[in-house]
């Protein structure tokens, strides 16, 4: 028995430190991102957001947030105007004093912010989660995924996701019955058609509304210039508006006042009631992406089309 004892001491000694010593972090998990692959740490509590988006699928998610950006945050993000998060900058202008007092263990950027990647990438991991524009719908649901499995919340992130995807796909089946739909950005009283392949292209992409215009060679990602005469000659069954200024907060002539004019009161859309002004904050500041918001573009949209029905 006696020539066993060294090493029976030996495994109590390595139980014993193995026992005292601090629990080892948990592995990084790279990920793929609009800008690279980085490593990054596991269950993150300390995350920076600069992107609009991204904060809105982690408050879905309930992930923990530390630093948002400066500002009035809109709509169901006013939750982190609370005192307890870290305000950062801005997407042009972080404020790189109070990220480094923070020292997040993630940084999120994305769309307006993806700029700032390189040096946000050098304080602490740093993700670009700017959602593609040719998949929006696909790009927000493995972006929830992505986050919920980071911050250890695969099953609300799963579940959101699959609700997210079964409203997408009755969107689509009464959109098929729902005529034709033009979609409008309205800012400092002018107007721009936002045709498929244009930022807000997604409401016929993936949404399944039928176009009244075919994207036009001079449209741009941004869309292109339409004046009343032209919306009343493309004569959509529904007009679907987003109000950059409402959105932005800027004075001056509202969408509504901007539409209400004679030509567009002759239309189908105006005659039969299907004129609908879309959340500003949810397309414009968030781009239409963020789980959160993307549910509930979804919804206004399909109640819309159920009330004419």
């Amino acid at each position: 028995m006696m020539k066993y004892q060294p090493t029976r001491r030996r495994l109590l000694a390595a139980c014993a430190a193995a026992m005292l010593a601090p629990a080892l972090p948990a592995l990084a998990l790279p990920v793929r991102h609009a800008q690279g692959i980085t490593e990054v740490p596991r269950h993150p509590d300390r995350i920076a957001v600069f992107d609009l988006a991204t904060l809105d699928t982690l408050r879905v998610l309930d992930a923990p947030v530390a630093g948002v950006p400066d500002g009035k945050l809109p709509g169901k993000l006013g939750i982190y105007q609370d005192a307890r998060y870290t305000r950062l900058g801005s997407a042009s202008e972080p404020n790189v004093n109070a990220l480094r007092a923070l020292a997040p263990q993630l940084i999120v950027v994305g769309g307006r912010s993806a700029s700032k990647y390189e040096a946000m990438a050098k304080l602490a991991p740093t993700l670009d989660l700017s959602p593609s524009r040719d998949d929006l719908v696909g790009s927000v649901a493995a972006q929830a995924e992505l986050l919920g499995q980071l911050t250890g919340r695969q099953a609300r992130a799963a579940q959101q996701v699959a609700a997210l995807r079964a409203a997408v796909a009755r969107l689509q089946a009464q959109a098929a019955g729902a005529g034709t739909a033009l979609v409008v950005l309205t800012t400092g009283g002018k107007i721009s058609a936002q045709p498929p392949g244009t930022r807000f292209g997604v409401i016929h992409a993936a949404f399944g509304l039928r176009p009244a215009l075919a994207t036009a060679p001079e449209a741009d990602a941004r869309g292109m210039p339409m004046t009343p005469a032209e919306i009343r000659q493309a004569d959509p069954d529904w007009l679907l508006v987003i109000d950059r200024d409402a959105a932005i907060g800027r004075a001056g002539l509202s969408a509504k006042e901007l539409l209400d004019v004679a030509p567009l009161q002759g239309g189908r859309a105006w005659q039969r009631g299907q004129v609908l002004y879309l959340d500003p904050a949810n397309w414009y500041l968030l781009g239409g992406a963020g789980l959160g918001a993307m549910q509930d573009n979804v919804k206004q949209i399909a109640d819309a089309l159920a009330r004419q029905h």
